[in-house]
């Protein structure tokens, strides 16, 4: 059996150099509360609130490092109370999606696009995928085993040596299954 581990996200955002600056001050840099499952990344201190034409989340938790551009990735439900509809996307692919306002502690940052609803994918070191026959971007069938097992289809492999072997899908999938950070899925193929 091909098992993998399990990471359910809650709704994060990715923040760029000069919106960290807008938001926390001049200079400012992420504080590393935790290590995430990918190498290099991490869960920072910093929180912000996001605000939609419906509602608004607090503490919506930075991850780090900085990225190019910000990006934020809530749950199809979170949509709903936040008042937006954002769509189904791999990480990294922001055009044509909606904003939201960003505030921080010094500032706030007027998004015009950047919010998605993260399509479910498993990261792959490269050494895993050769082992398993896992190409970059395949469509992949997941079962999950928990207390209201299903079948996920649709799951995107991301191959990279970067990568340590995680599947990340977020909190409406996870409750969906009754799975939690942690527990294991089954490649099915």
């Amino acid at each position: 059996m091909k098992t993998i581990p399990v990471g359910v996200s809650a709704r994060h955002i990715h923040v760029s150099p000069d919106h960290i600056e807008t938001l926390f001050g001049e200079g400012y840099e992420l504080t590393h509360f935790k290590d995430l499952s990918q190498p290099g990344q991490f869960a920072a201190e910093e929180t912000v609130t996001i605000v939609g034409p419906k509602g608004k989340f607090e503490k919506v938790r930075i991850l780090g490092p900085a990225r190019p551009h910000t990006q934020i990735e809530i749950s199809r439900t979170d949509s709903f109370s936040l008042g937006i509809k954002p769509p189904v996307r791999e990480s990294g692919y922001i055009e044509d999606t909606p904003g939201l306002r960003v505030i921080g502690p010094k500032g706030e940052v007027e998004l015009e696009r950047g919010v998605i609803v993260a399509a479910r994918h498993i990261h792959f070191h490269t050494s895993d995928a050769d082992k398993w026959g896992i190409k970059d971007k395949q469509m992949l069938r997941v079962r999950m085993n928990g207390e209201r097992p299903l079948v996920f289809e649709n799951v995107i492999a991301r191959v990279s040596d970067q990568y340590a072997l995680d599947m990340h899908i977020d909190t409406d999938e996870g409750n969906a299954a009754g799975v939690k950070t942690g527990d294991l899925a089954e490649l099915l193929d």
